[in-house]
């Protein structure tokens, strides 16, 4: 079975970096990880993937040492499954706003003891052509990730519980969607929004947990790793936008 390179260097306190693909594309997976992300997170939630695309998309990239993971749709352990059974090495759970909602997401991702995971010969465990079922539990709910998103000023208030949650790993922070909940829409350099980002960022570094954000620009990513990010993710249409934009622009003027 494939170990979870990405869970690894965040173990060893190194920053992963990663970019969000909402296309169900395998090429387009392939030609990303020959770029040299860590991880690569298929968007089941904002894009068009589904748990039957993951199983490609997952191939494209493990063939170049990058870990797949999936943003699922919503906080139910039977979506979750699917994406993990698809081949997926962890997982981004959206809009969980309680603590007991992390606990819940946790459940879902892993197996017994820990976890009501569905068991069955799949991707994920290699058919279990390679291991017994036992091993593949017990390696599956070591190396799966598990990610939950703070999105709302709900789960910012709740952040102190959340840290105590066994096997939880990365708590990312979402700003347009928190922005939004704080009747904020967009405003990304708002003092109110800016204090809630830093609250969460002050109570995970004092925990075991990582820190994750999504940010648009180097300068961006720069500043939350000083905060204590080290799982950085970003999209593609941003830098896409950006340097096709000034191509044209530079062309025109000739």
């Amino acid at each position: 079975m494939i170990h979870n390179l990405t869970k690894a260097k965040l173990a060893a306190g190194e920053t992963a970096v990663g970019c969000f693909l909402r296309y169900a594309s395998a090429d387009l997976a392939e030609y990303l990880a020959l770029l040299g992300w860590d991880f690569v997170v298929f968007d089941g939630e904002h894009g068009s993937v589904t748990s039957r695309d993951v199983s490609n998309l997952a191939r494209a990239v493990e063939l170049h040492g990058v870990t797949p993971i999936a943003r699922v749709p919503t906080n139910l352990p039977h979506p979750i499954l699917r994406f993990l059974d698809a081949g997926a090495q962890g997982v981004h759970v959206p809009w969980v706003n309680t603590a007991e909602g992390a606990e819940q997401a946790v459940r879902s991702v892993k197996y017994h003891p820990r976890g009501v995971r569905g068991l069955a010969s799949n991707r994920g465990g290699e058919y279990g052509r390679s291991l017994p079922m036992g091993e593949v539990v017990e390696l599956t709910n070591r190396e799966t990730l598990t990610v939950i998103h703070i999105e709302t000023i709900e789960a910012v208030e709740a952040i102190e519980e959340y840290v105590k949650i066994d096997d939880l790993d990365v708590l990312f922070l979402g700003p347009t969607d928190l922005s939004q909940s704080m009747g904020l829409v967009g405003q990304k350099s708002h003092p109110r929004l800016l204090a809630a980002m830093d609250r969460v960022a002050s109570v995970v570094a004092d925990s075991d947990k990582t820190l994750g954000l999504f940010v648009t620009s180097l300068d961006n990513a720069e500043e939350w790793i000083g905060k204590g990010a080290r799982y950085i993710v970003t999209g593609m249409e941003g830098f896409m936008a950006a340097g096709m934009t000034q191509f044209l622009a530079g062309v025109r003027r000739m």
